[in-house]
């Protein structure tokens, strides 16, 4: 298992592509959430109180538990996790799967910019927005998380050099 960790905007959705090519199955922490979002019949903007009120419910762990249940669903044994926000996601992943953990760094201007482009519901329309998001992100330990990380690929370039950083690791670890 490979499982990559990265502030919103940093470029997790584009690893996830080059990583389908190389036969991953992909699992998303953050859809997760959305689909727990609506489930509870929330607007996909409130999925970040989503979120917390999962982990005030079931611990800081409880996106990684329901990620675990997904994966033992499920017949395939190569797979990419997208989204660890945390510590707790970390130990738990760790304590009952083997994987490796990658971080993705983009400075927040980089991030900002990308996230007003992308258009997802949840993205943040103002500066203040995206700081009050990042704020959040960080007190679920995900600066922690990303220090954990056993690689970092970086992503204040270009997109092609992106794609070339991730293959760099792909390949250095043999993944």
């Amino acid at each position: 298992m490979i499982a990559i960790v990265g502030m919103p905007g940093s470029g997790k959705s584009e690893f996830v592509n080059v990583l389908l090519e190389f036969g991953y199955n992909v699992i998303s922490m953050g859809d997760l959430v959305r689909e727990e979002t609506i489930k509870r019949e929330y607007s996909l903007e409130e999925s970040g109180k989503v979120a917390q009120m999962l982990r005030d419910e079931k611990g800081l762990d409880a996106i990684a538990i329901l990620t675990l249940e997904k994966i033992r669903d499920s017949n395939e044994d190569k797979f990419l996790i997208e989204g660890i926000r945390g510590i707790k996601e970390i130990e738990r992943f760790r304590n009952e799967i083997d994987f490796f953990l990658i971080g993705i760094h983009a400075s927040p201007k980089i991030r900002f910019e990308r996230l007003k482009g992308r258009g997802r519901e949840d993205d943040p329309n103002t500066y203040y927005d995206f700081q009050e998001r990042d704020l959040r992100e960080l007190s679920w330990g995900l600066g922690q998380a990303l220090a954990l990380s056993d690689a970092i690929v970086d992503n204040n370039e270009t997109l092609e050099k992106f794609r070339e950083n991730i293959v760099k690791v792909i390949k250095k670890y043999e993944l």
